[in-house]
């Protein structure tokens, strides 16, 4: 366990993300946790511990290493399955509020358990399509900051993704390296749905994967009838 510990300080810090030794003793139960509920429930095809500490803890990390995060500010992961990149996000900034929303009740009571189990505080659940969830009062442009990691294609992610996030708030997905063509399909949904393209950073997992964030802004209102109906943005996404 020590060498995959180093395997997840190392990455951690040629990510820029230094890490303190609670944030590991967390991160060990939360992947102990996956481990044991995978057998139950399709969570992850990664079981590896050294692969995990990779692919999953470091890689949610990475956004730390890149952008900048109100410590105190609110934040939604849309799509969160396992809890990537939300749960280590909130492990490393305790203070951040988190919604994590997924379509899959079993996974959402895994996450409950490992809400439970961490300690975490001022972390909220929620169980529904993020086209549904997003017309909702309560999660309608109210967050600072919108994470997705392995979703969808990026006009796709941008009408799930950008109702929730207040203007002056971010929108950061998650992506594998080549984005170019994504990022020419996303312009006018990107545009229409209030957000502005600000950067796209790439960053280095060992042994040679290369992944990158998406950094959107939202600058102007979401037009009220988006998102469209559930099912309809992957079925005829905005071009």
């Amino acid at each position: 366990m020590n060498e995959v510990v180093d395997v997840l300080y190392s990455t951690c810090r040629e990510l820029g993300v230094s890490l303190e030794e609670f944030h590991v003793k967390q991160l060990l139960e939360y992947m102990e946790l996956i481990k044991d509920w995978n057998k139950k429930v399709n969570l992850t095809r990664i079981t590896d511990d050294r692969e995990m500490m990779v692919k999953h803890f470091a890689d949610s990390l990475a956004i730390v290493g890149i952008e900048t995060l109100p410590h105190e500010g609110k934040g939604i992961d849309v799509g969160t399955g396992a809890g990537f990149p939300g749960i280590p996000l909130k492990i490393y900034y305790p203070g951040i509020q988190m919604t994590l929303l997924d379509s899959l009740k079993k996974r959402i009571d895994f996450l409950s358990e490992v809400i439970r189990r961490l300690g975490l505080k001022d972390v909220e659940l929620v169980h529904g399509r993020a086209e549904d969830v997003a017309k909702e009062k309560a999660h309608r442009q109210v967050y600072d900051f919108c994470f997705s990691r392995a979703v969808a294609p990026l006009n796709v992610l941008c009408e799930y993704c950008l109702p929730f996030v207040k203007i002056g708030g971010t929108m950061m997905a998650m992506k594998g390296r080549n984005v170019a063509d994504e990022l020419k399909e996303s312009k006018k949904a990107m545009e229409l749905l209030g957000g502005k393209l600000l950067k796209v950073v790439e960053y280095k997992l060992p042994p040679d994967i290369v992944h990158c964030v998406v950094i959107i802004k939202k600058v102007k209102p979401t037009p009220d009838k988006y998102p469209r109906k559930a099912g309809i943005p992957v079925k005829s996404p905005l071009k």
